[in-house]
């Protein structure tokens, strides 16, 4: 868990991923299409991965990837995020970070 906190706190939008995840890699894009450039961890490729999946499902995640973290804080995952986007909330979270991703 620790790792996960320390990952997600180390720039504003952080996206832990798998790099097979069809899911994981239209969330990215939506991001980008929305001027931010998050990091992007691919759990899949970390050692620690199948751990990092584990904490993430404990912090509340419904799926364990795409897990989207914003300042510092999880926003969820794939369904969350299209809820934030659709209502227009996600624009707000987002608008601190888009001139610094």
């Amino acid at each position: 868990m620790d790792k996960v906190m320390r990952l997600a706190s180390e720039k504003g939008v952080v996206i832990f991923t798998k790099s097979s995840c069809c899911l994981c890699y239209a969330v990215n894009i939506l991001f980008q299409e929305l001027g931010i450039r998050p990091m992007v961890h691919e759990i899949d490729q970390d050692p620690e991965g199948r751990e990092m999946e584990k904490a993430l499902m404990r912090l509340g995640c419904t799926a364990p990837v795409p897990a989207v973290f914003i300042g510092g804080k999880l926003r969820g995952s794939t369904n969350e995020i299209m809820s934030l986007h659709l209502s227009g909330s996600l624009t707000q979270l987002l608008k601190p970070y888009q001139s610094c991703s």
